[in-house]
């Protein structure tokens, strides 16, 4: 369990938010640039020392200003991973490596060394001084530094936001694979990261936490994260004969493009707004592979567009249509309809 609580005053902005994470996973921060997720993180980290607060991370007190208590940020074992690798320059990776590794209240086996080294794949990397890498390689050395301090929490703070796309496609496979190794607290203001990565979802708006809850419940929320998509949990529920693979998930199936992985395998299905078509009654020949039935929950004008807030037996869904569409169908909580998926996008851990 985390709870954290910080109140701090800048000029003309005052950091002033409380939230508890009550499971282990992937905790999204996330909100506009200017919202306080770095200062948040800087103070879990012990990087900064608010006027007011209070932070817990597994029944040890890290910071509890009603009583001066404060453990230095080396103790903490809640290591940052910031943007841009703050790796040594005159040190080799491997070095890098064993320097959080070697100051670490509780550091990690030698066996734990090589197994991290090669889960990030940086075995062939480790006689290489940080100037000879890219910037995904040096993203993973963070990444391993961080986690050879054997941490209780890790904090990855806008850790893609220095890559490129190919970078960035580089390094999200190694971030799934630590999903379930540590619990991590994941600063961003892209909701593609927040949908791949994330277990739960905090939502910061100047400087307060504006909604928390499960990301699947989360990011359809049109007035929460302004998210223009839906993202599940689905299992891989047959191999079909006519190169299709078809998923379950709670509100029906989808028929998706052929995936190479055994039946029963999870996986997260993201739905894009604009990928989903809406109809009154059920269509027939057409080649869309998805027709789901759905339960209009929220309809939101938003300029000549509607966001559409629909129910799909359990999973949230949400589907983007003109103005002018959504009046034409009369479309109001409470309709019935289907939801016709155009396109599906799939995270494979």
């Amino acid at each position: 369990m985390i709870e954290v609580s910080v109140r701090h005053p800048f000029q003309g902005f005052t950091l002033d938010a409380a939230f508890r994470i009550e499971r282990a996973g992937v905790t999204a921060l996330f909100g506009p640039s200017g919202s306080g997720k770095t200062t948040l993180v800087n103070a879990i980290a012990g990087i900064m020392r608010p006027r007011e607060g209070r932070i817990v991370v597994d029944d040890r007190v890290l910071l509890d200003t009603s009583n001066g208590a404060f453990v230095p940020a080396r103790l903490r074992r809640a290591p940052a991973v910031f943007q841009d690798a703050r790796l040594f320059p005159h040190m080799k990776v491997e070095t890098n490596l064993r320097f959080g590794w070697r100051r670490s209240p509780a550091p990690a086996s030698e066996a734990d060394f090589e197994r991290i080294t090669a889960m990030l794949g940086l075995d062939a990397l480790l006689a290489r001084r940080p100037a000879k890498l890219s910037g995904g390689e040096k993203s993973r050395v963070a990444l391993g530094r961080a986690l050879l301090a054997s941490p209780s929490l890790l904090l990855l703070d806008e850790p893609l936001a220095a890559l490129d796309a190919a970078r960035k496609a580089e390094i999200l496979p190694y971030l799934e694979k630590l999903r379930g190794l540590v619990p991590m607290i994941y600063v961003t203001h892209s909701l593609d990261e927040v949908a791949r990565l994330a277990d739960d979802i905090i939502v910061l708006d100047a400087g307060r936490v504006r909604a928390q809850g499960r990301v699947f419940d989360v990011l359809p929320d049109l007035d929460v994260a302004g998210s223009p998509g839906a993202v599940f949990p689905a299992t891989v529920k047959a191999q079909r004969g006519d190169g299709l693979t078809t998923l379950a998930f709670d509100g029906g199936e989808l028929a998706v493009a052929w995936l190479d992985r055994a039946i029963g395998h999870a996986l997260r299905v993201r739905l894009r707004a604009d990928d989903i078509l809406l109809a009154l009654e059920e269509p027939r020949a057409i080649s869309a592979n998805n027709v789901l039935p759905a339960t209009v929950t929220r309809v939101k004008p938003h300029h000549e567009r509607a966001y559409i807030q629909l129910a799909c037996g359990a999973t949230k869904l949400v589907a983007r249509i003109t103005q002018s569409s959504a009046t034409r169908l009369k479309l109001v909580p409470g309709t019935k309809l289907f939801a016709i998926v155009k396109s599906v996008t799939i995270d494979l851990p």
